[in-house]
């Protein structure tokens, strides 16, 4: 293992225990199982409003929230449709593996990091057949086989040790997330692909092309979000926690697990 490798193996697990101590402090907060107040509930003396627990910083991500808006009604959205309506469905389709087939290999890590090591050795089999016999996974061959794939990340991977996934919080840029989730991203980061190529050219091509595909798929949730939510906001940032709850989970949440927004208990550790 080269000097570099090991350097980066050291800032990953040295940011990864920073993250762990912090956000384990937080979770020690509340002790376990403690019901909490109602959102905005008022205190015994009518004084200043109990904060949510789930969203502390709506003023400020209702303010993050419009500007991504703005960025994505001017930028962002029109270059997707154009994307959409000019580049044919199965390149499209070729692209999202493209990249999907190189987050195998950090799913395959957080697979083993959270004791599921079928998943693992599934995405390193995936990683391995689309590379090879896919065109660097382009097209989805292990899938035609049966091989599924799982995704997995760094902020399943504390949820299943038991770090709570703490306020909810809407970044510039990148959009909803949650306090967890967003320490671990900068971690995140140092798993992509893309971060090894030397030519900065490429690196931000791949970028470009990566955040156009991805906001074409989401264009028809938007539209669905667009017509039917009465405060976008908030059927947003529900909708949101629901499905990262179901991540988490596998799509399969235990009964007594539903998420539940009073009392942040969307994401407890696997129970034995």
């Amino acid at each position: 293992m080269n000097t570099v490798t090991k350097s980066r193996f050291g800032l990953f697990f040295v940011g990864l225990t920073l993250v762990l101590s912090v956000l384990g402090g937080c979770a020690s907060m509340a002790p376990a199982g403690a019901a909490n107040p109602p959102p905005l509930a008022q205190s015994p003396f009518n004084a200043l409003p109990i904060l949510n627990l789930v969203d502390p910083f709506e003023p400020f991500n209702r303010r993050v929230a419009e500007f991504n808006d703005s960025i994505d009604r001017s930028v962002l959205k029109p270059v997707a449709l154009a994307y959409r309506d000019t580049v044919p469905a199965i390149a499209r389709t070729g692209v999202s593996n493209f990249f999907a087939n190189y987050w195998d290999l950090w799913s395959a890590a957080n697979a083993f990091l959270q004791a599921e090591p079928a998943a693992g050795f599934d995405s390193i089999l995936r990683f391995g057949i689309n590379s090879t016999f896919g065109f660097y996974g382009v097209f989805d061959v292990a899938g035609e086989f049966g091989v599924e794939r799982r995704n997995k990340d760094l902020g399943q991977t504390l949820a299943r040790w038991g770090v709570r996934s703490g306020p909810y919080v809407v970044l510039p840029l990148f959009g909803p997330t949650t306090l967890r989730d967003a320490a671990v991203r900068p971690i995140e980061t140092q798993g992509e692909v893309i971060r090894t190529l030397d030519s900065a050219g490429k690196r931000n091509a791949l970028y470009a092309l990566r955040a156009v595909q991805q906001r074409t798929n989401l264009l028809r949730a938007s539209a669905v979000l667009e017509d039917a939510a009465l405060d976008k906001y908030t059927f947003t940032r529900d909708v949101f926690l629901q499905l990262r709850n179901n991540e988490i989970w596998d799509g399969n949440p235990p009964e007594d697990d539903k998420l539940n927004a009073d009392k942040d208990e969307s994401d407890q550790p696997l129970k034995k």
